[in-house]
């Protein structure tokens, strides 16, 4: 497993700037454009990403106001795209780009590393409740990601994005071996923003030790 934290970027930070309240109660929901945002920060901030594009469906706009938060991350907004007001490209000092772009069918999270793209497709969920409705619905949640990314013509990388809990961390090394058959990886958002990268070489002798156990 590789997993790289974000220092300034939390989940909690995010997530408490979307509900506009500091206390996000004892079942903190890792709403999906929490989850988006925090993965194209990873891209940019540690995996090489000059400009990444977000696309949020047409609720993640109404409801997270993405020009205020990018603000206090250093990007100004330097031109518009489409109808929306948060609809455009934003830079910061450093000559990094992210494009927002409410449009649907393009991937949830795009960027260009090295000589690669890297496509992910997000998921939210509450994390920290044992409530078989909510857990069954993390459960779904990555595998509906990797179903979306098998049914699309690949970019180039494809990465099924959802929340760390103990629960997704099982599944996604069950399903990792397999999903990198069909060329995809999975990666999981912790509470401090860390992305956790789920290998499938490393998941498989994992479980191949806990099978010898």
């Amino acid at each position: 497993m590789q997993a790289a934290r974000l220092s300034g970027t939390t989940i909690d930070a995010i997530a408490e700037f979307v509900l506009g309240c500091a206390n996000l109660g004892q079942q903190r929901d890792r709403i999906e454009r929490a989850i988006l945002i925090a993965y194209a920060m990873y891209l940019l901030r540690t995996q090489g990403a000059r400009d990444v594009r977000i696309h949020p469906d047409g609720e993640h706009g109404k409801q997270f106001d993405f020009t205020s938060w990018l603000g206090r991350q250093a990007f100004t907004k330097v031109s518009s795209l489409g109808s929306t007001a948060y609809g455009g490209v934003y830079r910061n000092p450093a000559d990094q780009t992210i494009t927002i772009n409410p449009k649907s069918g393009l991937g949830d999270v795009v960027a260009a590393v090295g000589d690669h793209v890297i496509a992910a497709e997000c998921k939210g969920g509450i994390i920290n409740t044992r409530h078989p409705g909510q857990v069954s619905r993390l459960y779904r949640g990555l595998c509906e990601t990797v179903g979306m990314l098998m049914a699309t013509p690949s970019q180039g990388r494809q990465v099924a994005v959802v929340p760390l809990t103990e629960g997704t961390l099982r599944l996604a090394e069950r399903l990792a071996p397999r999903c990198a058959l069909a060329g995809i990886e999975i990666a999981l958002v912790g509470s401090r923003g860390e992305v956790l990268e789920v290998k499938a070489r490393e998941a498989a002798e994992q479980a191949a030790g806990r099978n010898d156990a």
